[in-house]
Formats: C-alpha cells, sequence, structure tokens
C-alpha cells in the first residue's frame, strides 16, 4: 500500500488537483472503495478545499486501511461481537502499541466511521463494524450556557474512546526568552517568532509569503512602533479552512522579517527559478516542510531542556495577547473576539479555553511571587 499526493498533472473537469491524497493499493491501483470516499468527501460538494485537510484525511484513512493489509484484515469483514470487529481492533491496536492520545484516536476514528457509514449508504457492505449508544451532547460554557438544550441526545459510535481534556500547553515568558537565546539560524528564530508573535498555526507560518513583509520605516503613513496590520489571503498561503483573515504583527517583528528578506534569505534561495516566493527558507533554500517544522521544534527542545512544539507557541499567543487585552484600560473592543479573529478560530469557544490558561498563568505569577517574598526573608534571617 502507498499514499501520494498528486501533482498539477491531475486535473478533473479542468480543475488541478494537486496536494489530493490518492490510496494505492499493493498492485498501485487505487484502493476502492476508499478512493472514492475521498473524492466525494473532499471533492464532490467542493465543502472542503483546504489541503491541509487533504492531507490529514488521507493520512488518516492510509493509516486505517495500512494495519488491516499488516494484519492481513478486510475491512468489510462478516459480522462480528462489539468490540472484536477491525475498527475496534484498529483503536485498541492505535491507543496500546502507538500510545496515541485519545483525542487523536478520536479524530482518526471519526473518519474511518464515516467512511464505513458513507460505504453502507452506497450499497459496499450491508453493516457497519460497530454499534452507537445515545449521549447527552456537549453543553456550551461559561457565556454561551444559557442557549443549551439539557435534554438534547445524539449518537456515537461505541468505538470511540473517552476523552479526558486537558488545557492546551503554553510556554511561560521565561521559557520564550531561553528558547530564543539557543542555538538556532536566524531562518529557524523568524520561524519561531512569527508563531509566537502573531498566533499563526506551522502551516502558515512556513508558507507565509515574501510579498508581504516590507520596511516599515519607508512608510510614511506609518508611526515607529505601532502594531502593523496584514490581510492573509489564501491564494498567496496555506489557511486553515481557505478562510482569509488578518493577523497584526508587531513593527519589530516586520523590521527582522524585512532584514531577514534583504540579507539572509539572499544568501539561501537558490536560483530565481526555483524560488517559490516563500519567506523563511531552510539551509538548503527550500521552504520548511511539515516535518521540517517539527523537526525545527525538536531541535529546540533538546537544546533547551523542556516540551517545546508550534502549536504551543500559537497557544502562547493566544495566552498572552488575551492576557494583555483584559489588563489594558486603553483597550476599547472585545479581547476575545479580538484573538479569536487573529488566530482565525471559527467559533469563540475555541478561543474561550485561553480564560482557563490565563487562570493557570496567574497563578504562576503568584507562587513565583511568593518564592521571591520567601527568598526575602530568609536573607533577612541570615542577616539577623
Amino acid at each position: 500500500m502507498r499514499l501520494v499526493f498528486a501533482t498539477d498533472d491531475l486535473v478533473r473537469a479542468g480543475r488541478s488537483f494537486k496536494g489530493f491524497p490518492l490510496l494505492l493499493d499493493n498492485d498501485c491501483w487505487p484502493l476502492e472503495p476508499a478512493q472514492a470516499f475521498l473524492w466525494e468527501t473532499l471533492a464532490g460538494t467542493g465543502a472542503v478545499s483546504s489541503k491541509l485537510t487533504w492531507e490529514h484525511y488521507g493520512r488518516w484513512l492510509y493509516d486505517f486501511f495500512a494495519f488491516l493489509n499488516a494484519n492481513s484484515l478486510q475491512w468489510n469483514e462478516p459480522a462480528k461481537p462489539t468490540g472484536f470487529g477491525v475498527v475496534a481492533r484498529y483503536r485498541d491496536w492505535s491507543l496500546g502499541q502507538l500510545r496515541l492520545k485519545p483525542t487523536t484516536v478520536n479524530q482518526r476514528l471519526s473518519l474511518v466511521v464515516r467512511f464505513y457509514e458513507w460505504a453502507k449508504r452506497n450499497g459496499h457492505i450491508d453493516h457497519v463494524p460497530f454499534a452507537y449508544r445515545e449521549v447527552q451532547r456537549g453543553q456550551p460554557l461559561g457565556f454561551l450556557a444559557h442557549v443549551a438544550d439539557s435534554s438534547s441526545v445524539t449518537a456515537r459510535p461505541d468505538v470511540k474512546v473517552r476523552e479526558h481534556l486537558s488545557p492546551p500547553k503554553f510556554l511561560t515568558d521565561e521559557q520564550v526568552r531561553i528558547c530564543r537565546e539557543a542555538r538556532l539560524s536566524d531562518s529557524q528564530r523568524l520561524l519561531f517568532d512569527l508563531m509566537a508573535r502573531t498566533g499563526l498555526r506551522s502551516c502558515e507560518a512556513r508558507t507565509f509569503p515574501l510579498k508581504y513583509v516590507f520596511n516599515p520605516r519607508l512608510r510614511k503613513d506609518l508611526k515607529p512602533g505601532q502594531i502593523l496590520r496584514v490581510d492573509l489571503n489564501p491564494t498567496d498561503m496555506e489557511l486553515k479552512y481557505s478562510k482569509p483573515r488578518s493577523i497584526d504583527i508587531p513593527w519589530s517583528l516586520m523590521e527582522d522579517m524585512n532584514a531577514y528578506a534583504v540579507h539572509r534569505r539572499q544568501g539561501l534561495k537558490r536560483t530565481e527559478m526555483t524560488d517559490t516566493g516563500v519567506l523563511i527558507l531552510n539551509e538548503i533554500g527550500n521552504p520548511y516542510s511539515r516535518t521540517g517544522v517539527v523537526a525545527v521544534m525538536k531541535g529546540i527542545e533538546r537544546r533547551v531542556g523542556f516540551h517545546v512544539r508550534a502549536h504551543m507557541l500559537r497557544h502562547t499567543y493566544g495566552t498572552y495577547t488575551l492576557r494583555t487585552l483584559r489588563k489594558s484600560a486603553s483597550f476599547t473592543g472585545e479581547p476575545l473576539l479580538y484573538v479569536r479573529d487573529r488566530m482565525g478560530h471559527s467559533d469563540v469557544q475555541t478561543t474561550a479555553v485561553y480564560l482557563h490558561l490565563i487562570n493557570q498563568l496567574e497563578a504562576q505569577l503568584v507562587l513565583a511571587h511568593e518564592d521571591h517574598v520567601d527568598q526575602l526573608f530568609a536573607k533577612a534571617a541570615g542577616a539577623d
């Protein structure tokens, strides 16, 4: 089995499907009906146009069928008792041998469940290898709790696992300082700063366009030190859901980006013919890949001795920006909505998780203050 991603050569009805996931069997033929499911789900309705979503769906479905292939299992096997079907075995393998988080496993299972439901609707099978149970719908939190329907229930596939949600991880300001002082290349440091100071996702930071960068000191309409609004367009870079949005870039960061573009980047890019127009290039002059960003974060982690991931930088931005705006006497907007729009969240409830992180941050600051006071009293006692 193989998973490949289409090139520009894949064109259907005049539309290029570059990056579309192609599942191939052992003889390099399309793996059916899984490939037909991907076409209908990702391309048939046009509702999913994000290439990042294409990649995720392709990898998740490939992961399931590769598991079946490695264990000589058939996806359309005869009915078995609950808990002994191929989907349940895949779940147990993912949790046991791979030690994946329940949230990750459930993401993949959601797609597998959709595939089986699609296969049953289209007559490929006469049963799905799992049962359903009724569960209470999740309730909105905080200021949206009053709109909840306490009587509503939904059917949940019994193969899914219970999730114990933990708050997102973020870096403290001291940890950010330590990371930036580590031995990083100019490209690695700029990649780190772009995510930590603007809240960009990994895929967005590594595809950030060179043409968005300018020298702010040459703009007569700008005042030194101001925040710079930049409009992001999915035709220029990868954006989740292919949804345009605006971000605010600090003046000093734009200066760093411009200096990198003018000086460092010129020495990294290979030739004008191969220049993709992406701002940040790796050491061989290519844009960073998804795995390349992961490698950069793991390299930082090895140097500093604590956990560092790209999504933590995004959460760091969200946490500290929300905290700063909530304490600001001059900011007149709604901090939660501002952070939602800058980070590109589709639902303000996603942004609201940073309220919990602020409480965690405040507790850390209180403990740090108490430690400082303890040290002062200890010194005073020693002097006596």
